[in-house]
């Protein structure tokens, strides 16, 4: 019986070689079709919608809004879907590391009580970051993550030319996109969620820690333990990065002077924020736009 497993030396997760077989848009309504059975590719299945349960392996999991199901070839899995309550999905099948014969466009299912075991799978390299990616995750505090799926599986078969090639690369980002989700502390607080991306889009807007917690709705003793706990710095530490990363930015793309790009940040004068962009990036703003790209840091 061929495993798919193939022998060799660990792999990182920037070597994958994504092959999208089939994409689909699939409505889970409690049929029999549904019940205990293995795929022999990889398949992700993003949920638009809950209530609902995932058994894999034979432990349920509660489906929710934009929930995530990422399964491996042969892993068992079910769907609990209550049949007056019918769930979308955007259901992708694909290869990962097989890029010679790919079998996911003609993926096949075994049903339980047959022996759950193929001749054939998909090849499953040994990557321990991948096998660190979760079975089940909520994409719900990601909507960036969340839009970026659906816009691939969509492309599989909006697009016209070079179609496979686009979904492949898509793919391949977004599993790295997804790692680094997974891997780094990232906001859930939904009311956090919205003032980043806020500050993100507007950091030389000046505010205070007042604006701030008015603009989320909290009280400000609340708003900036909450906002420590979410992101590991204070608001003005966090809004801080943001202008200086902004300086940066105005440094290398634009013919802005250095006083003008203080007075564009909010800065009454260049001294101050010459200070705080050499504290920051080691480097006064002059000497940082005179260094090579490649050698500047932060």
């Amino acid at each position: 019986m061929n495993t798919g497993r193939v022998a060799g030396r660990m792999k990182k997760l920037n070597e994958l070689t994504p092959y999208i077989g089939d994409s689909m848009n699939y409505l889970y309504d409690g049929s029999s079709n549904e019940k205990l059975r293995v795929c022999n590719v990889y398949a992700f299945h993003l949920f638009n919608d809950g209530p609902g349960e995932m058994e894999i392996d034979g432990k349920r999991y509660a489906i929710d809004r934009r929930t995530l199901i990422f399964l491996r070839p042969g892993q068992p899995h079910a769907f609990h879907i209550r049949s007056g309550h019918p769930l979308g999905s955007y259901n992708v099948y694909c290869e990962l590391w097989e890029e010679n014969a790919p079998i996911s466009a003609a993926r096949t299912f075994i049903y339980a009580p047959e022996p759950l075991t193929f001749a054939k799978t998909t090849a499953i390299c040994p990557c321990a970051e991948m096998d660190t990616l979760p079975g089940v995750f909520s994409l719900q505090p990601y909507p960036w993550l969340y839009e970026s799926f659906v816009t691939l599986a969509r492309l599989f078969h909006d697009s016209v030319h070079y179609s496979s090639e686009l979904v492949n690369s898509l793919l391949y980002g977004w599993i790295l996109s997804w790692y680094n989700v997974v891997h780094t502390h990232q906001a859930t607080d939904y009311r956090i969620v919205k003032l980043l991306a806020h500050l993100n889009e507007h950091p030389e807007e000046r505010a205070s820690v007042d604006d701030w917690s008015e603009f989320c709705g909290l009280k400000r003793s609340y708003f900036h333990s909450l906002f420590l706990r979410e992101t590991g710095l204070t608001p003005k530490a966090y809004h801080h990065k943001l202008l200086m990363r902004r300086a940066a930015n105005l440094l290398q793309e634009s013919e802005l002077s250095v006083t003008a790009i203080a007075e564009r940040l909010g800065y009454p004068s260049i001294h101050p924020f010459t200070r705080h962009f050499s504290a920051h990036h080691g480097v006064s703003p002059r000497a940082y736009r005179l260094q090579p790209r490649g050698g500047r840091g932060k």
